[in-house]
């Protein structure tokens, strides 16, 4: 029997989790030789090799390693995984996922009728018993996402047909948004298959991790160059203005400061200490209250709207394009 389906997840030394993902995807319901398992890491790690190598059994589905130590970033790591492939269609997720049983028969029941590819749905679970917090909020937003690589199959004739993912989006960023994107300007038929599940467990957090996540702003930037219609209809109707107010409020204190003017300080603080109230405001609405948590959320706060702009103008200036 050929190999119907091709499994391919990108990795870059997160061995604990690859084996969670791996123990998933190794025990779907379909007949073993009927798919094969892609490991494509990034990070060219011999304790990656061995863990993907001792998953080779011989009642399994083929499991194979790609070394992409050579091409940065996920969507890199992607491309040599789905040209190495020897399936017609080529599922994708995550190395931090976990593929539910039926995920893979389920996915492939929907290519009918000239269907190019097709997503499923993201579980993202948060802990039981207890309010999220804002890294966990956000990353729920996951569950409403279209065409995420942590659950999407493409027939290969149409990453073929696209050159796959642009290896431009270095980070684990938008790169699924593009191919989704070019894909829908090409007029591809693409489906949604609810059935077809992946639980997407949100990791621990480091402290100010939301500080960390504004770096991905500056890859919106490309997004919007390639796709400005899309990307104002489906990602970001507007920019930012409430970051501009708030840096312009800022920036008019301290120049107030600098002139000695009681009355431009006063106002331009005073807005400023407002709106940045307000912005952490809205973040423990439906967060965690406890101290720790309402700390981090008051000073990540005051430091988003300055870093998520910085960003957002580099990446305008890396990418050429007039982007707010």
């Amino acid at each position: 029997m050929s190999v119907a389906v091709s499994v391919v997840i990108p990795t870059f030394r997160r061995d604990q989790l690859l084996d969670r993902c791996l123990a998933a995807v190794a025990t779907q319901d379909l007949p073993p030789e009927c798919y094969e398992i892609i490991v494509s890491d990034n990070a060219g790690s011999p304790e990656t090799a061995r863990l993907v190598q001792s998953w080779i059994r011989p009642d399994g589905p083929l499991v194979r390693y790609i070394l992409a130590s050579d091409s940065p970033g996920p969507a890199a790591a992607r491309n040599e995984g789905w040209r190495a492939a020897r399936g017609p269609i080529i599922a994708f997720t995550d190395d931090d996922c976990i593929p539910s049983p039926s995920w893979l028969r389920k996915g492939l029941a929907g290519f009918t009728d000239g269907v190019a590819g097709v997503w499923g749905k993201v579980i993202v679970p948060t802990p039981e018993g207890t309010t999220p917090t804002d890294y966990q909020l956000d990353a729920a937003n996951l569950e409403r996402a279209e065409f995420v690589n942590a659950n999407c199959f493409y027939r290969r004739e149409t990453l073929e047909a696209v050159a796959g993912f642009d290896e431009q989006f270095e980070t684990a960023w938008r790169e699924d948004s593009d191919l989704f994107f070019r894909l829908l300007e090409s007029g591809s038929r693409l489906a949604r298959v609810a059935d077809a599940v992946v639980v997407h467990p949100p990791r621990q957090a480091r402290w100010g991790i939301s500080l960390l996540q504004q770096r991905k702003s500056m890859f919106n930037a490309l997004l919007y160059k390639k796709h400005p219609g899309l990307y104002r209809e489906r990602i970001q109707s507007n920019p930012p203005w409430r970051y501009y107010l708030i840096l312009v409020s800022l920036a008019a204190g301290v120049t107030g400061v600098a002139l000695g003017v009681p009355f431009l300080v006063l106002a331009g603080l005073c807005l400023w200490a407002a709106l940045t109230l307000q912005f952490c405001g809205r973040r423990l609405a439906r967060t965690s209250h406890s101290a720790t948590h309402v700390l981090e959320m008051l000073v990540t706060s005051a430091l988003i709207p300055p870093v998520a702009v910085f960003w957002r103008l580099r990446g305008a200036l890396r990418f050429r394009v007039w982007f707010l």
